[in-house]
């Protein structure tokens, strides 16, 4: 398993460490503890220009992610999932706003996107594709952290 965590954001303290020992147990329950993956954070100003820049939305989100098992090249390395970009500053509002803890935020938001480079969709999906996500995000939450997020 290989994981490639890179923090290019100066604003919020962030223990790589952990974010590592979180990503190893999300790799493990959703099988896939032999891939490889990388984690980007990076601040507002950031996700919104790579947003614009990949998706054409010119806004701010709190996780992108980037397959690299789809389209023609896909199955070259097919050990590789993909890219998770998180904004550490909207995780930070996100979770004031719904008052839990920072960390559980960025878990939920790493759970979020695997699910997304797993092909699990709630964009442009129908009712019974986003419950499917839903409830694999709060199945994987539970078995990370022992609780449900409300």
């Amino acid at each position: 398993m290989s994981i490639l965590i890179v923090n290019r954001q100066k604003k919020i303290s962030l223990d790589l460490q952990r974010i590592r020992r979180v990503m190893k147990k999300i790799l493990n329950y959703v099988d896939r503890k032999d891939n490889e993956i990388s984690l980007l954070f990076v601040d507002n100003e950031e996700i919104r220009d790579i947003n614009k820049r990949f998706l054409n939305r010119n806004h701010t989100t709190n996780v992108l992610s980037f397959s690299l098992k789809d389209g023609q090249y896909g199955n070259i390395n097919p050990h590789v999932l993909g890219d998770i970009v998180i904004s550490l500053e909207k995780a930070l509002e996100d979770a004031a706003e719904a008052d839990i803890e920072l960390n559980d935020e960025i878990d939920f938001l790493m759970i979020h996107g695997i699910l997304h480079l797993l092909d699990y969709s709630h964009e442009n999906a129908s009712e019974a594709e986003i419950l499917k996500m839903n409830k694999k995000e709060k199945e994987l939450f539970y078995m990370l952290k022992g609780y449900e997020l409300e």
